[in-house]
């Protein structure tokens, strides 16, 4: 999760965070303290519905609940029982190879004093018979170290299938703790990695990239009126829009609760305003029908705000001025496209 809060706004978001912890008496540990902060600075819906949910229960922050709350907000998302499974199942398999090979080069050894030993029993060979006892020798161990070597290209060959297996097994670990598991596009900790690479080459490179930033208008209301599970749906219609618009290297993700994001590499801020103003008509031109009562539940909007990337900057600035741009389409009625351009002086960052 990326913060790019103010000194005075980092102290006072400290001082809530402890406060918050000490009132639920929960222990300032690292973990707990990084929970609280996002929490008390509003940048995660997620993480908020959860505590107001327990708050709501009356439910105490045991340490299980507490690492529950840091692994969903922060952790990797990797099962670490199947990732632990994976490297067992990795080093057993390496074991194994190298037991194979360990016994191959004790094969080899074996013929080649075997073939030293028939090469002097054939120069000293007197007689007929004692020439085809030796040619024998070497007959019979050149067979055992055919039948060994077979056995070997088998074992290895099992061993590069199961090797093949586990590799998959790790590239869709790697790919699920990436994805958000509601909506199947980028999460925020891919969103993080991609805009901070692409970011990097276009320090390289000197190539354009533009950010936007999207929130559904009224979600609140709508999920107080409808619910949570026809808001989950919403949010999928939202997710596969931008998906279906968006072309080529460009990167829809889910930034938290309503918010998304998509980041346009190799884009100047007029073209990304284009594409933003896609996804809003795209969006806006859809009518909800809940699929069970045929109820009409409306029309869809966004507000969107977009930022370009200047060279040189954080990306916590080029984050923020997006942000601030999505203050201005809120504050301009709603369902509209703002870029940095329209952010007004007295704007503040909208959460």
């Amino acid at each position: 999760m990326i913060f790019h809060d103010s000194i005075q706004e980092a102290k006072q978001y400290g001082r809530d965070a402890v406060k918050e912890m000490t009132a639920r008496n929960i222990p300032a540990t690292p973990d707990n303290y990084a929970v609280w902060y996002a929490y008390v600075s509003g940048r995660d819906p997620d993480l908020s519905r959860m505590i107001s949910i327990l708050d709501g229960n009356g439910q105490s922050f045991t340490a299980a609940i507490c690492s529950d709350l840091y692994n969903k907000s922060f952790a990797s998302g990797i099962d670490e029982a199947a990732l632990n499974a994976t490297t067992d199942r990795i080093e057993s398999e390496m074991k194994r190879i190298l037991s194979y090979v360990g016994e191959a080069g004790q094969g080899a050894a074996n013929y080649s004093t075997t073939l030293a030993t028939a090469h002097g029993d054939i120069l000293d060979s007197k007689n007929v018979e004692s020439l085809t006892s030796a040619v024998t020798k070497v007959l019979t161990e050149t067979r055992k170290m055919e039948e060994m070597n077979k056995n070997l290209e088998h074992q290895l060959a099992n061993s590069t299938d199961e090797i093949g297996q586990l590799r998959d097994d790790l590239e869709d670990m790697r790919k699920e703790a990436m994805t958000d598991a509601l909506t199947g596009i980028a999460n925020r900790k891919l969103f993080d990695m991609e805009l901070r690479d692409l970011a990097k080459e276009a320090q390289e490179t000197g190539d354009e990239l533009s950010l936007l930033m999207l929130d559904i208008d009224h979600f609140k209301k709508f999920n107080d009126t409808y619910g949570h599970q026809t808001g989950d749906q919403v949010l999928k219609l939202l997710a596969s829009t931008m998906t279906k618009t968006v072309k080529g290297d460009d990167i829809p993700a889910r930034y938290g609760g309503e918010e998304f994001c998509v980041i346009l590499p190799g884009t100047n801020l007029k073209d990304a305003t284009a594409v933003a103003e896609n996804i809003r008509q795209r969006v806006s031109s859809k009518t909800l029908v809940n699929r069970t009562t045929k109820e009409d539940l409306g029309k869809l909007t966004i507000s969107i705000g977009v930022g370009q990337f200047d060279l040189g900057e954080s990306l916590a600035d080029l984050i923020k001025r997006a942000d601030q741009a999505l203050y201005e389409a809120k504050h301009s009625g709603r369902d509209c496209v703002k870029t940095q351009n329209d952010i007004g002086a007295n704007t503040q960052t909208f959460n």
